[in-house]
Order: C-alpha cells, then structure tokens, then sequence
C-alpha cells in the first residue's frame, strides 16, 4: 500500500474502524519509515473506551501498525484482531 505524500497526509483525521463496524479511534498523526518514505503505523487519538479502557488507561492515544489496514476510503477499515482486544477471556472461552 504505497502512498503518495497527499494521500498520507490525508489520512490525518480520518475514523478508523475494524472490518466488523466497531469504531476504534481517529488518527491523529503517522508514524513513517524515512528511508522507504512509507507509512508504518497510525496513532489513534479519540479511542473508543471500550476497546481500550483496560490496555490504554490514561494514555492519550494508541499507535496501530499500518500492517493491520485493510482498506482506506472515506474512513480506515482494519483487521478486527483490536476487537479481541475487548474481551479476551471471553474468546478463550468460546
């Protein structure tokens, strides 16, 4: 998923969301890879608090790695593996 210079920076405030339709965060700002000039993680800002009220307490944002994007359009879908995030000793259980 190479991207140009505008279209990183217009990643800059958009909503992420997992493949699943769950609101994760809004991107605040990117982390880049100088030397490829490519896009290696996104921070979060704006969390959903039911994902990250266990993992992030008092944190100000999150940073996913760009690995995890499936797709970028009017918002960012990405894996659902921050879902299980939420509630992992449920999944152990199913």
């Amino acid at each position: 998923m190479d991207q140009t210079p505008q279209e990183i920076t217009s990643l800059v405030g958009r909503e992420v969301y997992s493949n699943n339709g769950v609101f994760v965060g809004q991107v605040e700002d990117l982390r880049l890879d100088l030397d490829t000039e490519t896009v290696t993680g996104l921070a979060l800002a704006d969390l959903n608090d039911e994902l990250f009220r266990d993992r992030a307490r008092g944190a100000r944002g999150v940073i996913i790695p760009y690995r995890w994007v499936r797709a970028v359009g009017d918002v960012i879908l990405i894996n659902d593996i921050i879902e299980r995030m939420k509630q992992p000793e449920e999944e152990a259980a199913a």
